[in-house]
């Protein structure tokens, strides 16, 4: 089991060589820091603790600041234990690399807090009629309806009420990695995740093993920028533009044909 922890920045659309359009999540992930190993010996479960984003030093209390020393890093916000993840020293990072693009991912966050909700968004019943009587008594249109059996003298655990809606923990499953930049410390996964902007996430491996898929092709945004420009350049000089044509191959037509017009 592998696992590294993030912060959610928000969801955008990207496009595949084919044309195709993907909706992506992104997710920022700075490098984290091994902030305590957890052994079978001692703790009874293999485990690695990990911890990333910094904050104060006076926002941390006495225990996780002498856990941080021992790690020799600064304190950190956001920290989590990845069960079954061996193989790393105290003090190590693991950095957005752990991944690759095709791989399947789960991730886990706190969903979006929706505040006190009735039953029709809350657990998608349905409205009641609202003509022919109804309205109130036996036929509610928006209300919670029966509680239960008469005879049971009580409500039953597990009636569908009104409540808190939102703002609990939640995992989405096997979404694909579209992309890993480690340089801007960034993953782009395909489709939405739990919570809201800015807010902090775990993205594991797969639990149900699923064989990992193809990696997308991605277009090439700067090459593609890139090629616009010097086609206009090309039309001046009567350039043909064939299909597939790299930026490069062009480039060095447009150069030669400077050239020439130079020795003119």
């Amino acid at each position: 089991m592998k696992g590294i922890l993030g912060r959610k920045v928000g969801m955008t659309q990207i496009f595949s060589e084919t044309g195709s359009r993907i909706p992506v999540t992104v997710i920022e992930v700075q490098p984290n820091v091994v902030t305590k190993v957890l052994t079978d010996e001692v703790n009874g479960y293999v485990a690695t603790q990990l911890s990333v984003f910094d904050k104060k030093a006076s926002r941390t209390n006495k225990p996780d600041a002498g856990q941080f020393a021992k790690a020799q890093t600064t304190p950190k916000r956001f920290i989590k234990e990845v069960r079954n993840m061996s193989g790393y020293e105290l003090g190590a990072t693991v950095t957005a690399d752990l991944f690759a693009a095709g791989e399947l991912v789960d991730v886990t966050g706190i969903s979006k807090g929706k505040g006190f909700a009735g039953t029709i968004k809350r657990h998608n019943q349905h409205i009641g009629p609202k003509s022919h009587g109804g309205g109130g008594g036996s036929q509610p249109v928006r209300q919670t309806g029966s509680l239960g059996d008469i005879s049971g003298n009580r409500v039953y655990k597990g009636m569908t009420m009104p409540g808190h809606l939102g703002h609990v923990k939640t995992t989405v499953q096997n979404l694909e990695i579209v992309k890993v930049d480690v340089e801007n410390n960034y993953i782009l996964v395909k489709g939405s995740i739990p919570g809201p902007k800015k807010s902090f996430v775990m993205v594991k491996e797969a639990v149900k093993g699923l064989p990992n898929r193809e990696a997308v092709k991605l277009v090439d945004v700067q090459e593609v920028i890139l090629m616009n420009e010097l086609v206009e350049k090309a039309k001046k000089y009567n350039i043909e533009v064939t299909v597939g044509m790299h930026s490069s191959e062009l480039k060095q037509l447009i150069e030669e044909a400077e050239a020439k017009e130079g020795d003119k």
